[in-house]
């Protein structure tokens, strides 16, 4: 069925009997529409818009909906798209080529306990979620959900949700989303699972406006958080964050192959480049990782390991920023063009505290050990009175091409 008016939409949305919706042309004003269980939903042409009510969550899906070619436009603090939690299951979602203003939150909880959530193109273009109240709570901090949300929070570990999330942007250069940028999670370290074939995202950019001083909450650009169950995350395009605490990409779940091939950046207080808390088989940053601000690591392993990690280079700039920070066994780590610190000892966040760090390049703690560090490229530091290197654990092998250097600044 054909709609072009606000009218026909909301009579087609509550007839059960109307398999598809397609809608012509842009619509304003638009109420709250829940689509029926089984309900499609396109949009005909390359204007077709809903554009909702000031200051209401917008779409929300039931069972086996699809969205396609459709422009959803909410307040940004609302949710463009949202799901029933009181249907008892997701059945198959698709979203494919969507545009948002607002939010996109799919959540099993409640009567939700099974389900698949595919996405083949979906941009996020503005949205805050910061005043979500649900937050994973992990590592002495919790996490803002992100312009892109999917959470298994069923605590039955028998509960598991499946995705195939390909597509997915979020924030402009110039206006990043507010909170993390794609956030997909379980229901906890143990509890409901959500496993995902490929999570394959585009441009990030988010920035979680985190208060200075505020140890405990941290969002993440693309942040994969316990309990995923990720085979393939691959991040197609820069994945940047701006503020206090706003990792560029995290784990705290479990991912077989994460490949970033564009550049991964941060400019905010204690935002790392890539955080690991859970577990990673292989991890390979094709591009630079570049950090600006106080305390903000390139790269840490804290809890869970790697076994196999690659990167291109990884530069910080300011003071505690540590390059690598090693505190827990890995396997293989390498990085092809260089590990350089320009700052000297400030405050950092760790695992919830502020801690003073010194911006060292290569930190392994005690704790920490590798199996192998290959490093082509040098390891230079820029710090007065900052090593190069800290070896408080076992490295099997270590092998650095280019030199290890503290150009101390005076």
């Amino acid at each position: 069925m054909v709609v072009s008016s606000v009218a026909e939409l909301v009579r087609a949305a509550q007839d059960s009997d109307i398999h598809q919706i397609v809608v012509d042309g842009e619509l304003a004003e638009v109420p709250a529409i829940r689509l029926a269980p089984g309900q499609v939903l396109l949009g005909q042409g390359d204007d077709a818009a809903l554009i909702f009510a000031a200051g209401i969550d917008g779409l929300q899906l039931t069972t086996d909906n699809e969205v396609h070619g459709l422009h959803l436009v909410a307040s940004p603090d609302r949710r463009a798209i949202h799901n029933d939690t009181q249907v008892e299951s997701l059945g198959r979602l698709v979203l494919g080529e969507v545009t948002t203003i607002g939010q996109v939150q799919i959540l099993a909880r409640d009567k939700v306990r099974s389900g698949h959530v595919e996405v083949a193109g979906l941009d996020v273009v503005s949205a805050d979620a910061r005043a979500q109240t649900d937050r994973p709570q992990g590592f002495g901090v919790h996490v803002l959900q992100g312009a892109f949300t999917l959470w298994n929070m069923q605590a039955d570990a028998s509960v598991v949700i499946s995705a195939r999330l390909v597509g997915l942007s979020a924030g402009r250069a110039a206006a990043p989303v507010l909170g993390s940028g794609i956030f997909v999670s379980g229901a906890g370290f143990e509890g409901g699972r959500l496993t995902v074939s490929l999570l394959e995202t585009g441009e990030i950019h988010s920035d979680g406006r985190i208060a200075p001083g505020t140890p405990d909450v941290i969002t993440g650009g693309v942040f994969t958080v316990f309990n995923a169950f990720v085979d393939t995350v691959r991040n197609l395009g820069p994945v940047v964050t701006y503020g206090q605490n706003d990792m560029v990409l995290d784990n705290w779940g479990s991912v077989d192959r994460w490949v970033a091939e564009e550049k991964i950046t941060s400019y905010g207080p204690s935002g790392i480049g890539f955080v690991n808390f859970g577990l990673v088989n292989e991890l390979e940053v094709e591009a630079p990782i570049e950090t600006f601000g106080q305390g903000a690591r390139g790269f840490n392993v804290y809890a869970g390991t790697v076994n196999r990690a690659v990167f291109d280079r990884i530069t910080t700039h300011a003071d505690g920023a540590v390059g690598i920070q090693i505190s827990q066994p890995i396997g293989y780590l390498s990085v092809r063009r260089g590990l350089e610190t320009f700052g000297g000892t400030g405050d950092s966040l760790v695992k919830g505290v502020v801690l003073k760090l010194s911006a060292i390049a290569l930190s392994v703690k005690a704790g920490g050990s590798a199996r192998e560090i290959d490093i082509d490229g040098g390891v230079t530091t820029h710090g007065d009175g900052v090593a190069p290197l800290e070896m408080l654990g076992v490295v099997g092998r270590l092998s650095i091409e280019g030199g290890v250097s503290a150009k101390q600044a005076h």
